[in-house]
């Protein structure tokens, strides 16, 4: 349409965007047109195949389908190739010249094959000549994994005739193609080049005596394994493997599909005049296995299923479908037999594909032809919505291109009788039933082991039994017999029995009366269980507990008087020295566990000189031991102390009281003698902790004099050393329950002290709840914590 004058002129973005959508829409126009004319040509070459194939037109469209598909490129360049047609627009691959003409009379020529010698010289003479091939040979897989040669070209009388039986255990390119479910080439480098040829290997058998290079591919129908075709060349290979590769696969496909029908009608002879004919079932996808096979499973005892591998494009195992289950078969998940005939494998039994599962195992098994047993093991199903484990005995063999999986259940679900036996013998049971009428007694072989009887001997009746009952249990047994043969109810009883071997074993019975339909009495039935042995560990249990109880009560004992004893000699109340000059503060935490008291102990005291003792100590071991010798030991200082003598001679005398008046105690202790109108202090220590001095806000360990623990050695002379105070000092004397940690050096928890007691407090009794909060122990020992503190 013109534009008006009036008509303002389209902005620039505006013109390209209808520019676009003008050339979008011419190139839906050449798309559709370009479709009609394949679609066209696809008619016209279904109709071709029709007319040369003699099929239905269902089959000749589904074959033009699978020939595009192999070629790699769409149904209607492929019908256009194949009627000699312009490609279409919109053709997808670039042309690959002369392939499709080469499948397509390889088609015509293998299809109308009268055998597979027919089908071979085809395929090599249509399909594999433009590329130099010089022979090729095709094998079907047999139920015992060998290869049969069906078809060959190209090869002498003697070469078809060696090679006329493959058994599996021979490594060569065709058996090897099987195994791995894909292509193999020789030598390495032949292209296309793959990781799977014969590098680094010896030379394989080889088909022929030519040395150019060779192919083996698998022959496979709709993903399972149907046999193998070698092709053989002359000399080695060059050019674009890839698109070689997918060309000998369509060849490949040909072929089986050639074969196929021959061989499942007994039609196909062997290849070079070798004169066998294949067996109806020998091998291949489809056909049933060989009517032996089936026979022989019906026959064995337990669970067969039959399946065959089902592959990819690349040959690679996916799943396998169940050709074949056994007259005895039992599904674990509780699938009827129908229902697994036919099935994929991993649809059946999903949990089978999990890592290290059955299917892993059977693929092991198809490629490796090594069978597989595991005796005992879980197989995991999926029954609804709940995982169901079963425990059985599993084997797994390989069969031509499939496996053969049995089982035998372990866990006794599938069979009661067995369950109910491993129940009697576990629990001590033997089932026994009387007859009223006849006297017929039945007994479970249990019960024979009950009365250590053989299984021979003729079963005690219930009124023979009453003489064999212990004297003292004979009217519980009575009320026993009376209940179920007179008032017709159940009951039951537990008496002592003396076997007729002599033993003497504790029984309980469990028994009921059976009636008819007029509710007449007409036997008697029930269980004898042994407990002997529970009867016994419960009198050991019984004597174990009261020995338990006793040792209980006086280990309570002897803790609470430790308590008693600790509590009566450490005062709770802290000691005021304010008129001295000092302030003290006195901590005690015990031991984290109850069980244990310990042996530390202090003492802050003005003597009658006016001096003020300050002491600390620490016996070693938790116990009421440790607790006498604490209190002998803060007894005698106190006493020593009112001499007069100076801290060394009063650690010398106690060490002398530890080593002959104590029952062979050690201890750590530091003593110090306070003299407030010089305020110093005069001190030794027996193998104790260093005091701490607080000093200007720094905190540092006292250089320590020399001294033994005490109770290690007797007559010990003890070094003494001065430390005058300041006003504003504090002096830390405490255990080694304050700074001893697992897995931490004396030096680094000290210097984790020196840390924690420099800082500053208003008081020394703050300072003491202080150090006590942050120095926690993580070991089972008690704390003692004195603080001086020299007032201003």
């Amino acid at each position: 349409m013109a534009r008006t004058p009036q008509e303002p002129e389209p902005s620039p973005e505006r013109r390209n965007r209808l520019l676009d959508i003008v050339i979008r829409q011419r190139q839906r126009i050449v798309e559709l047109e370009a479709r009609a004319s394949g679609a066209h040509l696809v008619d016209l070459a279904v109709g071709l195949l029709v007319a040369r194939l003699n099929a239905s037109p269902a089959d000749a469209a589904d074959q033009l389908q699978r020939l595009a598909h192999t070629a790699g490129v769409s149904p209607a360049e492929f019908a256009a190739e194949l009627l000699g047609e312009p490609r279409p627009t919109i053709a997808g691959a670039p042309a690959k010249a002369g392939a499709w003409r080469r499948l397509w009379r390889a088609t015509t020529t293998a299809d109308h094959a009268a055998d597979g010698d027919a089908v071979a010289r085809a395929v090599l003479r249509e399909g594999l000549a433009a590329h130099g091939a010089r022979a090729i040979a095709l094998w079907m897989l047999e139920p015992d994994g060998a290869l049969t040669l069906v078809g060959q070209h190209g090869l002498t009388a003697l070469d078809a005739s060696r090679w006329r039986r493959i058994p599996p255990q021979l490594d060569c390119a065709p058996t090897r193609a099987v195994a791995q479910g894909q292509p193999v080439w020789w030598p390495a480098g032949t292209p296309p080049a793959d990781e799977d040829g014969y590098a680094d290997r010896p030379p394989p058998p080889r088909l022929g005596s030519w040395a150019g290079a060779r192919a083996a591919l698998p022959l496979l129908n709709a993903g399972t394994l149907v046999g193998a075709v070698e092709i053989c060349w002359t000399r080695p290979l060059d050019g674009d493997g890839t698109r070689l590769l997918r060309e000998l696969a369509a060849l490949a496909d040909i072929c089986q599909r050639a074969l196929r029908p021959r061989v499942e009608e007994g039609d196909g002879a062997a290849g070079a005049g070798a004169g066998a004919t294949v067996a109806a079932g020998g091998g291949g996808a489809g056909r049933v296995p060989e009517a032996w096979l089936p026979a022989l499973l019906d026959g064995l005892a337990g669970s067969v299923l039959l399946a065959q591998a089902m592959r990819d494009d690349a040959g690679e195992v996916v799943d396998f479908r169940v050709t074949h289950v056994n007259r005895d078969f039992v599904d674990p998940a509780g699938l009827p037999a129908d229902e697994v005939r036919g099935a994929r494998l991993l649809d059946l039994y999903p949990l089978m594909g999990a890592d290290d599962g059955l299917f892993g195992r059977a693929v092991d098994v198809l490629g490796t032809g090594a069978p597989y047993a595991a005796d005992r093991t879980m197989l995991l199903c999926l029954v609804g919505d709940v995982i169901v484990s079963r425990e059985m005995d599993i084997r797994v063999t390989r069969h031509a291109d499939g496996v053969a999986i049995s089982w035998r259940f372990t866990d006794g679900a599938d069979a009661p009788a067995s369950l109910g036996t491993h129940v009697q013998r576990l629990g001590g049971f033997g089932g026994w039933q009387e007859d009223v009428g006849s006297g017929a007694i039945r007994w479970t072989d249990n019960t024979y082991d009950l009365f250590h009887l053989p299984r021979s001997a003729p079963p005690i009746a219930l009124e023979d039994l009453h003489p064999l009952v212990h004297a003292e249990d004979r009217d519980a047994f009575e009320h026993l017999r009376t209940a179920l043969l007179r008032l017709g109810r159940a009951a039951s009883a537990s008496f002592r029995v003396l076997l007729p071997d002599g033993g003497l074993r504790h029984w309980r019975t469990f028994a009921e009366p059976v009636t008819d339909t007029a509710g007449t009495l007409v036997a008697v039935r029930g269980v004898y269980q042994d407990l002997t042995d529970q009867y016994r560990t419960e009198l050991v249990l019984h004597a174990t507990q009261s020995q338990l109880a006793d040792s209980e009560a006086r280990a309570a004992s002897q803790h609470m008087l430790a308590l008693a004893l600790q509590k009566a000699i450490l005062p709770e109340a802290q000691p005021l020295l304010t008129t001295s000059g000092l302030a003290v503060a006195v901590r005690y935490r015990p031991a984290e566990q109850e069980s244990l008291v310990g042996g530390d102990w202090y003492d802050a005291l003005v003597l009658p000189d006016g001096q003020i003792l300050l002491a600390v100590g620490d016996v070693a071991g938790h116990s009421i031991r440790s607790v006498a010798g604490m209190t002998a030991l803060r007894n005698g200082l106190r006493g020593l102390a009112v001499t007069g003598a100076g801290p060394g001679q009063l650690l010398r005398w106690l060490n002398n009281v530890a080593c002959h008046l104590t029952d062979d105690i050690t201890a750590t202790v530091v003593c110090g003698l306070y003299r407030p109108e010089d305020r110093a202090l005069r001190w030794a220590r027996a193998g104790h902790l260093p005091p701490v001095l607080v000093r200007d806000g720094r905190a540092e360990a006292l250089p320590v004099p020399d001294g033994l623990l005490l109770g290690v050695e007797p007559d010990v002379s003890y070094e003494e050393t001065v430390t005058q105070l300041t006003p504003g000092d504090a002096l830390l004397l405490y255990t080694d329950g304050l700074v001893e940690r697992r897995g931490t050096g004396l030096d680094e928890s000290l210097r984790d002290l020196l840390r924690l007691a420099a800082a500053p407090h208003p008081d020394v009794g703050r300072r003491a709840d202080f150090l006590l909060a942050r120095c926690t122990p993580d070991t089972d020992d008690d704390t003692c914590l004195v603080i001086v503190e020299l007032l201003a």
